[in-house]
């Protein structure tokens, strides 16, 4: 991970094409330690490609894993077209939030009665 790092930060300094040499003085930087046989597959695996389009590649693939969660509105299959449609009116009003009061413990006696 820190290799792809390494390397989209120097393709972001304006690099278009680091170098094996550029991604280990990058990663030198930060007193990190680039492995050779990582750092020769990530170039191998992006040579000739156009790194913008293997990020937008990345988010299509990224857009159909689970993130968890599920605080959110839920949400209904319906046998007509009207499900999404519904939906929006709830996803769109604001979720009120309680305010809890949470109790403060007693220091009283500063934690030190340990064996009273």
């Amino acid at each position: 991970m820190k290799v792809l790092a390494a390397y989209l930060l120097a393709h972001l300094g304006g690099n278009s094409h680091p170098s094996s040499g550029d991604i280990k003085k990058i990663l030198g930087s930060v007193g990190a330690e680039a492995e050779d046989d990582m750092i020769e597959l990530l170039l191998s695996e992006v040579k000739g490609k156009d790194i913008n389009e293997l990020v937008a590649a990345g988010l299509e693939k990224l857009a159909s894993v689970p993130a968890g969660g599920g605080g959110g509105v839920p949400v209904t299959a319906a046998a007509g077209g009207g499900g999404a449609a519904a939906a929006a009116p709830a996803a769109a009003e604001p979720k009120k939030e309680e305010k809890v009061e949470e109790k403060e413990e007693s220091d009283d006696d500063m934690g030190f009665s340990l064996f009273d």
